[in-house]
């Protein structure tokens, strides 16, 4: 097999120097005066309410798009406050989908603004003016004809109306815009909630003391979220439902794993099955109680985080024990899945007992652990809700992890969560904080590869990838079927659950961050790109993910004989981060093979933000590089057109399925064919790699952002052309690494050495 190779070099940086060219309605398109009187008579109602209703000192607006909408494409003018742009007055997005005059399904974006009355009453103004404009000059329809001659032609009139790029403006507001109106919490709230209502400029304890609700600093999580009881809940939806944003029942039972019997035949000693630690890596779990008589317990630190007052039970303590019990020592009972990742010791933190628990107060701890325990870069999460998550909001928990690894570069491993015994609705979707999009979200299967009986599916907010990869996690009434675990000092329990798939993932992420010295970006990426192979699909499976991931380390710190892998690491400091000095081997004018990437960053997340929850766009181009009419670019091996210049029209909802615009994780692949045909090499025998960077929001103040690629090149005739490849890579100044497993090892151990100064 071959080591990894690290490539160092220099990244280049570039700003975007595009330009949107003139305001043009799209060929063959077209926008009625009559639609713009209509949607100014929606604004003038909704003017008309806010003006009757004065306690968020604004207007909160909802603009109904016709589809699913690029940034490019909302609205331009119309809701704009003075010299801001509209998007930076968005509080919300949602998806809805309504049937189309087929009675087709089309899904559709729908925006919410908290904007003053003063611009509300500035956009009626407006469309009432571009309607009259279009009804003298345009027989009350304008087309993309009548925009082309207005921009081409300087035939425009009516400048003393609109000025010709503010009219323009509205026409297209008008084009992408279906309706404004004021949207409602639809959902009959009846319990203890987490509930998040729409950001104004009124502080939250003070606009909900308006309603009657007195709330103290103890039941907010941020500005806008907060816990409330049911009779607080009807006082609000009574009298101001327009502010609730997303809600959510706070008491979540977890989702239980089955437990098939114990072995109470053999006793465990810790003499005989555990050595004494020494300086192993230290991996976080959050879970429940931890069993200090097991045979392991001097590898983990339990530390009990609910209130001393809180009687525990013995079932308290199950879950926990066992999951620490597979970080700790899971190859010992599962000889047959052992990973070659060794021994690691755990922080175990007790956050939950076995029945419902609190999720306003498991974030409260969450946040307050890892911020205590900075020295552990990964952690376990494998508690689970048993309510299926929402279509267009991230869940309190979700949203909390996202933002707690974001603000402290770790990286948790949550658990996919498990069907319900009794559940009879199916396919039922993963549960909270499974629809984290920064951590690595792992389901189960059995030991066929199969998704596990209890198996629940993604996506999360109806578009990105959950879960990412899957593991083995125990299926089948058999003891054979079930992961060993150990819960006490009785011996082995069979077990089965996402809870009991995780952790072995966990500790092939902790061996590639501790052990190995990756960075987060590259270690996720490695998880995945060795889950998905080369049996590519079109799309990532929602119950699997990106695939199983394989069982020892080895497969996935190596590749094999006829394959290069290499990863990079760079940082995005403008618009395009860029390298064109990739030199792929040649054979007879062609490169022989076939190649895979794997695109791995963190943005920062807006739970506020709804279905637009991630705030960054990463765009990988990977493929062989073409000179052309003096300009360089990359043929990518998917395809991918976008931000090339020129003229390509990519709409959003097909950029979001084909290049999957928005998610965090990218993966792109060839699909390995009977007839090999290797690729004609260019002029330069240059391949490069392109990273463009957007951002969902006005970029003002934006921070970088570290990215991690590996890339796979498999020779197509099984031929290994790593050193040659290696020495190409250096005569063209790349700075060259193997990743060599015993090398890491001694470094890891000699930095973990404890010095003792006389």
């Amino acid at each position: 097999m071959n080591n990894i190779l690290t490539l160092k070099g220099r990244f280049e940086q570039r700003p975007n120097t595009a330009s949107f060219g003139p305001l043009n309605l799209p060929k063959n398109k077209f926008v009625t005066s009559a639609h713009l009187r209509t949607m100014s008579t929606q604004l003038q109602d909704i003017l008309k309410f806010w003006g009757q209703h004065r306690e968020i000192a604004g207007a909160l607006v909802s603009v109904h798009y016709k589809h699913v909408v690029a940034k490019s494409n909302r609205i331009r003018i119309l809701l704009s406050d003075s010299s801001k742009a509209p998007t930076a007055s968005i509080r919300g997005a949602k998806f809805i989908w309504e049937p189309d005059k087929d009675g087709n399904s089309i899904q559709k974006h729908v925006f919410t603004h908290y904007i003053p009355l003063v611009a509300l009453q500035k956009s009626i103004e407006l469309l009432s003016k571009a309607a009259d404009i279009i009804d003298a000059g345009y027989s009350g329809k304008i087309g993309s004809a009548d925009t082309e001659k207005i921009n081409t032609q300087g035939n425009y009139l009516y400048k003393d109306i609109l000025p010709k790029s503010t009219f323009l403006k509205v026409v297209l507001d008008g084009l992408y815009v279906e309706s404004f109106g004021i949207d409602r919490v639809s959902d009959q709230i009846k319990e203890e909630s987490i509930v998040t209502i729409f950001r104004t400029n009124v502080d939250t304890k003070q606009l909900l003391k308006k309603f009657g609700i007195n709330i103290f600093d103890d039941r907010i999580i941020d500005e806008t979220t907060l816990r409330l009881h049911p009779e607080e809940i009807d006082l609000l939806l009574n009298q101001a439902p327009y502010l609730i944003a997303m809600d959510v029942k706070d008491f979540a039972e977890l989702t239980k794993d089955d437990i098939l019997q114990f072995d109470e035949d053999e006793s465990w000693t810790d003499a005989e099955l555990i050595p004494a630690p020494q300086n192993e890596p230290i991996i976080g779990v959050i879970d429940t109680q931890f069993n200090e008589k097991v045979y392991f317990h001097e590898w983990v630190d339990y530390r009990n985080m609910l209130d001393s007052s809180i009687l525990l039970k013995k079932e308290d303590f199950y879950h926990g024990t066992e999951v620490t019990s597979i970080i700790v020592d899971g190859p010992h009972g599962n000889p047959d899945i052992d990973d070659g990742c060794g021994r690691f010791r755990v922080r175990h933190f007790g956050v939950a007992t076995d029945g419902p628990m609190s999720s306003f107060a498991v974030l409260k701890l969450i946040r307050q652990i890892v911020s205590s325990n900075r020295d552990i870069k990964v952690w376990n999460l494998s508690l689970g809700s048993a309510m299926e998550i929402k279509d267009n909001f991230i869940s309190p928990e979700a949203a909390e992890l996202d933002r707690i690894q974001s603000e402290y570069d770790v990286l948790f491993v949550v658990a996919g969560t498990n069907r319900l015994a009794n559940a009879t609705k199916t396919p039922m979707k993963i549960g909270s904080p499974a629809d984290s999009l920064n951590a690595l979200v792992v389901n189960s299967v059995d030991f066929r590869k199969n998704s596990a009986s209890y198996t629940r599916v993604g996506p999360v907010l109806s578009f990105f990838n959950k879960p990412d990869v899957s593991y083995y996690g125990g299926d089948g009434p058999n003891c054979y079927d079930k992961i060993v675990a150990c819960r006490d000092d009785l011996g082995a329990v069979y077990v089965s659950g996402t809870s009991f798939a995780a952790p072995w993932i966990t500790r092939k992420l902790a061996f590639l961050i501790y052990n190995m010295g990756l960075t987060r970006e590259i270690a996720k990426a490695l998880i995945i790109d060795a889950a998905a192979g080369w049996d590519r699909k079109d799309d990532p499976s929602h119950s699997i993910g990106y695939g199983v991931v394989p069982v020892h380390i080895s497969d996935i710190i190596h590749s094999r004989d006829d394959e290069i892998r290499f990863i990079l690491s760079g940082t995005t400091e403008a618009f395009e981060t860029y390298n064109y000095n990739l030199p792929v081997p040649v054979v007879k004018n062609a490169h022989p093979f076939y190649a895979r990437a794997t695109l791995v960053y963190f943005p920062q997340c807006d739970r506020n933000q709804g279905v637009d929850y991630t705030s960054t766009e990463m765009d990988i181009h990977f493929g062989r590089i073409v000179t052309k009419n003096g300009k360089t670019t990359i043929a990518s091996i998917n395809a991918n057109r976008q931000s090339d210049e020129g003229l390509n029209v990519i709409y959003e909802e097909d950029a979001r399925k084909e290049y999957r615009k928005w998610d965090n994780v990218k993966h792109i692949s060839d699909i390995i064919k009977t007839r090999a045909v290797p690729r004609k090499a260019y002029d330069s025998g240059l391949w490069g790699l392109s990273i463009k960077t957007k951002e969902r929001m006005e970029p003002n103040g934006k921070k970088s952002l570290p990215f991690g690629v590996v890339v796979t090149l498999k020779e197509m005739n099984g031929v290994n052309r790593i050193e040659d490849f290696k020495r190409l890579c250096m005569a063209r100044g790349w700075l060259v690494n193997e990743l060599d497993v015993q090398n890491q090892l001694d470094i890891y151990l000699q930095a973990e050495e404890e010095i003792e100064l006389e």
